[in-house]
């Protein structure tokens, strides 16, 4: 026990004898003075001694703090000094005032004391957010977590190269699935004998093994033309870096042939569930089918990334699917009590005329069907004037808010002309059933409604209403259109294949000759599609401001002052295709929205719907848009940034 507290207790028990002595003496004094004034000296004796003690109690109380300050305060700085830490102490200027031993040995300096904070740790440069974050920084080959205390102006740096080590191996050797799937087999060896055939399959075949033997994949064949791939997430990022080389050594091996091989290819990964990821990768393998295959789907988590998409969705020479879905819909028909039928905001006539052909088929069925149409597109003002003259079908136009009046459990939605919900005419309805039909003619993208319960998405058709044209000729033994109504569907493919001269194959005329079996009125079309001398004149202004990019690629910016309608600005990128040596056109306008328009062109060498897609649009491989916020000057920079990353990335001029 301590000198000081040992006197401490005797200092106690001098007070409690001072007591018993002073109660002593007043007893004694009662019965005789003497004692009395014996008893006061003796306890004026212990009181002085009292006194004493307990002034030798605080010097020795003092002595004894101090010392073990001063052992505390040294056996600190050599903690601190030992941490497994480092400890950084800054001033309000980020300068450091000081730190402990740890930090020399990570920046391999003595002292860093009086320098700035940021010229050893950057990454703590301000970011205009509030928060204290924790930041990761490499130094020397270590990782090293920085966690940075503003209002104590101090910084923690933890070594957690082991840890970062671990967790980056457990992430990279996580599950990742894939299919490889020949999507154009059957076009491709049609006509071919056996041998050819054979031999064909035999260099795809050993193309497909020699890319899995490459990045070390597990391969197993599922069927003919169907493969399932097995690997981890760090090979597929390589994968993805080398962006899916397979794809044009596959096309470039069979380019002799009449129709090259392409490959569709699906990925997932992310997830721990390997059932989850089994419908992950087939939706993955679904969506690069549904953008017209020759391309690679990655599914990452919530990431989705596409890759390849070189050339042009092959038609398919079979209309067994046509069929199929014409059944199924009919049967969707039968069921539903009512039919919703509507495309995209601001319609063209694609939409119009396949939302006709599918309240054709409804009517057939005697079931009820409505379209939506919000507002008059001026590009079909002549259209609607036509339909006009049929008091009957006009009834079938209804409002967004009448048709949610009309929306039923058992209603059925039928979607044209687009496949995103954020697009449709009226995005509520969807919500009104479980019942919705989708029937398009756009690449696949990300965003796209899932809770269809039947697809027909064929992005080789050159429009919506070749595929309706096509489904009315299965939907009922006996179909027979009126005037308007085959004029309105052969409109559509018209406008949409500029009159038969983009994106047609044998199914595109086959479609046009049943419409005009039926009474389709192209005389009729042409006055609809005529032009009037303002808007052309409007046009030439667009395509006079016309520059070259790369030589082959035509980029007009229209007057930022003046507003312009989405179909002059198509009309006019439709022109600047025709100039000599063009092989892509992109026209920049102000449209009446207050939103930038940009459509996109090509001749097929060049797959616009990947440059729209980066600039939050999309549509199709030679025809696609885009709408940003913003002024036409910071649209026209965006789109030469997104040119610049795809030739770098794709090679998208070669």
């Amino acid at each position: 026990m301590p000198k000081f507290l040992v006197q401490r207790w005797h200092g106690m028990h001098i007070v409690w004898a001072l007591v018993l002595i002073f109660m002593l003496t007043v007893a004694l004094a009662w019965y005789q003075w003497l004692l009395g004034l014996l008893g006061l000296v003796l306890g004026g004796g212990i009181a002085v001694y009292g006194i004493l003690a307990e002034k030798a109690f605080r010097r020795d109380l003092d002595d004894y703090v101090l010392t073990l300050s001063y052992r505390i305060k040294s056996v600190g700085n050599d903690v601190i000094g030992q941490l497994p830490f480092g400890i950084v102490i800054f001033d309000e200027n980020k300068e450091i005032q000081w730190h402990n031993a740890y930090i020399g040995t990570v920046i391999s300096k003595a002292s860093i004391v009086g320098e700035s904070l940021f010229a050893h740790f950057p990454v703590l440069q301000p970011s205009g957010k509030d928060k204290e974050p924790g930041h990761e920084i490499t130094i020397g080959g270590r990782v090293y977590d920085l966690q940075l205390r503003v209002n104590e102006r101090v910084l923690y740096v933890v070594d957690i190269t082991e840890r970062w080590t671990l967790k980056k191996r457990y992430e990279e050797e996580k599950l990742a699935l894939g299919i490889v799937m020949m999507d154009n087999l059957e076009e491709v060896a049609q006509g071919m004998d056996e041998q050819q055939r054979a031999l064909m399959l035999s260099k795809v075949t050993g193309e497909i093994n020699e890319w899995a033997l490459k990045y070390g994949l597990l391969l197993r064949r599922l069927s003919s033309d169907r493969y399932m791939v097995i690997t981890n997430q760090g090979t597929l990022k390589n994968l993805e870096q080398s962006r899916f080389e397979l794809l044009d050594d596959v096309r470039e091996i069979t380019i002799e042939q009449k129709l090259p091989m392409t490959l569709s290819i699906g990925f997932a990964s992310g997830s721990d569930s390997a059932v989850e990821l089994g419908h992950l990768v087939q939706g993955s393998l679904d969506i690069a089918l549904g953008r017209g295959g020759d391309q690679a789907v990655v599914k990452f988590g919530q990431r989705q990334s596409f890759y390849g998409g070189k050339s042009n969705a092959v038609e398919k020479r079979t209309r067994v699917r046509a069929r199929v879905i014409a059944h199924a819909l009919r049967d969707l028909m039968k069921e539903s009590d009512n039919l919703v039928i509507m495309g995209h905001k601001m319609p063209d006539m694609d939409a119009i005329g396949a939302a006709i052909g599918v309240l054709k088929a409804a009517q057939i069925y005697g079931k009820e069907a409505y379209i939506v149409l919000e507002g008059v597109n001026p590009a079909i003002q002549r259209m609607m004037d036509m339909l006009k003259e049929d008091e009957k079908l006009m009834k079938r136009f209804v409002t967004p808010e009448q048709a949610m009046g009309l929306m039923g459990k058992r209603s059925l939605a039928v979607v044209v002309d687009t496949h995103k919900a954020t697009m449709v005419a009226e995005p509520r309805l969807l919500q009104g059933t479980e019942r919705i039909v989708i029937v398009d003619h756009h690449r696949r993208s990300e965003e796209f409604i899932d809770e269809a319960v039947l697809v027909y998405m064929e992005p080789y058709a050159s429009s919506t209403c070749e595929l309706v044209t096509e489904l009315l000729q299965y939907i009922h033994e006996r179909v027979v259109l009126d005037v308007r109504e085959a004029t309105a569907l052969l409109a559509g493919i018209t406008v949409d294949t500029k009159n038969f001269a983009f994106r047609t194959g044998s199914r595109t005329f086959e479609a046009a000759s049943f419409l005009r079996r039926n009474g389709a009125d192209s005389v009729l079309i042409q006055r609809m599609l005529k032009e009037d001398l303002e808007e052309y004149i409007r046009k030439a202004e667009i395509i006079r401001h016309a520059e070259t990019y790369r030589d082959c690629i035509a980029i007009a910016a229209a007057d930022n002052g003046k507003q312009l309608p989405q179909l002059l600005i198509a009309q006019a990128a439709d022109t600047l295709l025709n100039m000599t040596g063009i092989k892509a056109s992109f026209v920049l306008g102000m449209r009446q929205d207050g939103l930038v328009g940009i459509s996109a062109r090509s001749l097929g060498q060049i797959n616009v719907q990947i440059v729209m897609e980066r600039l939050g649009g999309g549509g199709h491989f030679t025809n696609a848009a885009a709408q940003m916020q913003g002024t036409i000057a910071e649209a026209a920079a965006r789109l030469k940034l997104v040119l610049q990353d795809l030739e770098k990335e794709e090679g998208l001029f070669e």
